[in-house]
């Protein structure tokens, strides 16, 4: 070990012997202060299913931690489940969730002078919210993802959490029977593990082992299954030789290996929470990183998986397929993938994918071949027009109607939109308008996962579009455009549409447009106040003053 890591600050020197006292207090002994401190930031909770398994995966860490000869120190950080606040105005406290793990993890481990951190996560802001007290911090780190969900199944498919909120629209369309529904219900969620779709957690863990901060294959391990524990427990053996080498966080994530996880977020058909996530990620460690750059790798990058949302096959699926590596040995060896870039282990993404065949095995559809890619390009578009100058993100592949021009049917939340769709007062052709719910807005963003299912659970999807300056579940599909940025709050064009006016959404031209002259919109904008804010005191108060433009990742430092 490196005779100066930060913790011997804290435990060598008779002048330091109170910090020693408190230290044997929690199982040092003597031969332990040499020892390199590391934090294990902890996700456990039971709030989530997502997040329920993670404390046996940070007993198997401390556990190999200390065999590796370090001391570890366990803490806990928070989470929110998504899933359960969907819909709800508990939903808008997830994005904000994002910045109180990444506050925590830095304050813990800067606090206590820790030499690295392995952080242990579950749920979609668990993963982001690490990586940018990761980079910020910059001592060495490595993600633990908790694991994926198994599939639900029920008249022989496979069901998500989704599937429970497709039904929903289902049953009020009179498509399924109560009885049905309930059963869609019982069987979405069978145990442990992260939503099983490539939706935002399978995403995100997806990205960071294409980062080359979490281990090959991890990011695709069934939560319940024994590997992942394996897994961890090597993890924290891997982090262990980082902290000897002094490879930092800053040293992985760099311009060139952020690239290579958008590519892989493209190629695997991820959620488009990943973009306002890796610029978050990018600010922290200070890499030079915009909204448009997802456009220009968009280009390049064909989508290879067959995941749901959209497609037919979850997590589980692709991992038997060969995971995340199989998808990145493709992409190198058509120069899509930086294969120079290091990963925590000390290896290059090349030295990595070695020994990865070139092509998926022929026995599997998952992933498909070079040359029958699911799309040709990639799936999430940013769009600009006069209703988004500084861009917003939508999901393109699999749109059976790519362009549509209809009229506004304006919405001021969430909730009063969801109370029209089930009602069924939305019309094919409508192009619904959700406001007021962006970052400082909101505030905190929330995402429309009621509303969108419910429109494709009613027969809607392709014959309706939706935007919105709140977020999408990475379980969102369909004509739908998301971070529309300025948001309505700060007086972005979207706070100016009236019911009725003509709104273009043209993915092929990467238009969001409001077919408004530009007299009427300088008209309306003079006549525009900004609204009193939705919260006076407390954490989302406090969020809404320091949190940036979606376009900027939402970032509040």
């Amino acid at each position: 070990m490196p005779d100066n890591t930060r913790s011997q600050a804290i435990t060598q020197g008779a002048q330091r012997s109170p910090n020693r006292a408190m230290l044997r207090a929690v199982g040092f002994s003597d031969q332990d202060f040499d020892k390199p401190i590391v934090g294990v930031a902890n996700g456990f909770s039971t709030i989530t299913p997502c997040n329920k398994g993670l404390n046996e995966l940070a007993i198997s860490a401390e556990g190999a931690l200390k065999e590796a000869g370090a001391m570890p120190q366990m803490f806990g950080t928070i989470t929110i489940s998504d899933g359960i606040s969907m819909g709800t105005e508990g939903m808008k406290y997830s994005l904000v969730s994002r910045e109180v793990i990444a506050d925590s993890i830095e304050t813990a481990v800067q606090g206590e002078s820790m030499d690295g951190v392995i952080a242990i996560g579950g749920c979609d802001k668990n993963m982001p919210g690490a990586m940018i007290a990761m980079a910020r911090m910059n001592v060495p780190a490595i993600f633990v993802y908790g694991g994926t969900i198994k599939p639900g199944r029920y008249k022989g498919r496979d069901l998500t959490i989704v599937s429970a909120f497709e039904a929903v629209g289902q049953y009020t369309a009179h498509k399924i029977d109560e009885k049905e529904l309930l059963e869609v219900e019982r069987h979405s969620c069978p145990g442990a593990g992260s939503c099983g779709g490539m939706f935002t957690a399978n995403t995100m863990s997806s990205a960071f082992e294409a980062i080359g901060m979490s281990l090959p294959y991890s990011s695709t391990m069934a939560a319940e299954d024994d590997e992942k524990r394996v897994s961890a427990a090597r993890s924290a053996e891997v982090l262990v030789d980082a902290i000897r080498a002094q490879i930092r966080p800053r040293d992985i994530i760099t311009r060139k290996s952020i690239e290579n996880a958008i590519a892989v977020i493209m190629a695997v058909g991820g959620s488009t929470n990943a973009v306002l996530h890796f610029l978050a990620i990018a600010h922290a460690a200070e890499v030079d990183l915009t909204i448009d750059d997802f456009e220009r790798m968009r280009g390049k990058v064909p989508v290879l998986c067959d995941l749901k949302p959209s497609g037919r096959y979850v997590a589980t699926d692709l991992h038997k397929a060969g995971g995340i590596p199989q998808v990145m040995k493709m992409l190198l060896e058509h120069g899509l993938l930086h294969g120079d870039c290091v990963t925590i282990s000390g290896q290059t993404v090349a030295e990595v994918l070695q020994d990865i065949p070139t092509t998926p095995r022929e026995d599997q559809d998952v992933i498909r071949q070079w040359e029958n890619p699911m799309y040709a390009q990639g799936h999430l578009a940013i769009l600009k027009g006069n209703l988004s100058s500084e861009g917003c993100v939508a999901k393109i592949t699999g749109v059976k109607t790519p362009k549509i021009t209809g009229p506004a049917r304006v919405f001021e939340s969430e909730e009063t939109c969801m109370a029209a769709i089930l009602a069924r007062q939305i019309q094919p052709g409508d192009v619904v308008v959700i406001r007021y719910e962006g970052p400082r807005g909101g505030p905190g963003m929330r995402e429309m996962l009621s509303p969108t299912s419910a429109l494709i659970g009613e027969g809607l999807g392709d014959s309706v579009g939706l935007i919105t300056d709140g977020r999408f579940s990475g379980g969102t599909y369909g004509m739908v455009v998301g971070h529309v940025a300025p948001e309505a709050f700060v007086g972005g064009t979207i706070a100016l549409v009236h019911e009725g006016d003509s709104i273009t959404i043209d993915a092929e031209q990467r238009l969001l447009q409001l077919n408004v002259s530009d007299e009427e919109l300088a008209r309306r904008r003079a006549e525009w106040k900004q609204p009193q804010p939705r919260y006076m005191r407390g954490v989302l108060a406090k969020y809404a003053k320091s949190v940036s433009t979606a376009s900027r990742g939402a970032v509040t430092d």
